[in-house]
């Protein structure tokens, strides 16, 4: 399993809502931040999306669709000089899954969804995306995520049995979708440990880290995978991840090992084993250290907040 792959498969929404926005100009929805990625989707009409983070007014068509982090706040409108609403006023005055508002001019419907990860699964995924991620239509998967898309506006239009659940698991492929589209476009002078993996003197070496944690490495076992001198691999690492390689390892070691604190009965001398650490102790030290709980403390929380 590649890095990518092993997040995507830690990651599990623990809740997720959609509505179907049917609005007529003049409108304007806000959204504030908060606990939750939301994503919208244009049926039909255009608007324009204003974001924090985001340089400039974006104007979205039918068919584009947006991602925006948890801790940004946003607004859809039909013109820049419309005022807005706040989405809880909004859906406050609607009912059911379709939410009609707005004056009497052209309409623009809209899905927009929200949906919460569990926070750890997701943790390494999050922290690198940008404000705003608009799906790029133009791209070589275009057709994936099209087919994704397409499938959403039909279960939302036509609202069959379990139209609720089919857009809440399709909610989680086109994230998948959209996430992969932007960073397939948008890698070339970014950082972080996913431009690493698309880099083609450390991709290996990521990979091969990332899949054997277990491994005792070192600097220079490191710049020898990816066949380079340690000084130029320490240099060139911290340049494109934008973190030296072994603290990458350990921050990627404590998300493995809080994944598996959280999400099974593994035994914790048996958990130190798979992250690359001989005893309980260096393995309690080193947790401590970077999530701030022992291992033991992680687990009890997290047990105590599935319950």
């Amino acid at each position: 399993m590649d890095p990518i792959e092993d997040v995507f498969s830690a990651m599990r929404i623990e809740s997720a809502l959609y509505a179907r926005l049917e609005a007529k100009a003049p409108w304007g929805i806000s959204f504030l931040n908060g606990p939750h990625i939301r994503f919208c989707l244009v049926l039909r009409g255009n608007c324009w999306l204003t974001a924090e983070g985001l340089e400039k007014p974006l104007e979205l068509t039918e068919n584009d669709c947006f991602i925006v982090r948890s801790d940004v706040r946003f607004a859809l409108r039909d013109d820049l000089q419309s005022p807005v609403k706040s989405c809880t006023e909004i859906f406050g005055e609607g009912s059911g899954d379709t939410i009609a508002f707005g004056g009497d001019g052209m309409p623009t419907d809209i899905v927009a969804g929200r949906f919460a990860f569990n926070t750890t699964g997701g943790e390494p995924l999050i922290s690198v995306l940008p404000p705003v991620v608009h799906a790029d239509m133009g791209g070589t998967r275009a057709h994936l995520l099209h087919a994704t898309l397409q499938l959403i506006k039909m279960e939302t239009l036509e609202q069959g049995m379990g139209a609720r659940l089919v857009v809440n698991r399709l909610a989680d492929v086109l994230f998948m979708q959209a996430v992969r589209a932007h960073f397939n476009s948008c890698l070339k002078g970014t950082t972080g440990w996913i431009a690493g993996l698309s880099d083609r003197r450390l991709g290996a070496t990521i990979c091969a880290m990332h899949g054997n944690l277990e491994k005792a490495w070192t600097v220079e076992s490191l710049a020898a995978s990816a066949g380079m001198s340690r000084s130029a691999f320490a240099q060139y690492f911290r340049g494109i991840v934008g973190i030296p390689p072994l603290d990458h390892l350990t921050n990627w070691r404590m998300y493995r090992a809080r994944c598996l604190l959280g999400n099974s009965d593994l035994a914790l001398a048996r958990i130190a084993e798979r992250v690359g650490y001989e005893t309980d102790g260096a393995f309690n030290r080193a947790f401590k250290r970077v999530v701030g709980l022992t291992p033991g403390e992680y687990r009890r929380r997290q047990i105590g907040r599935q319950r």
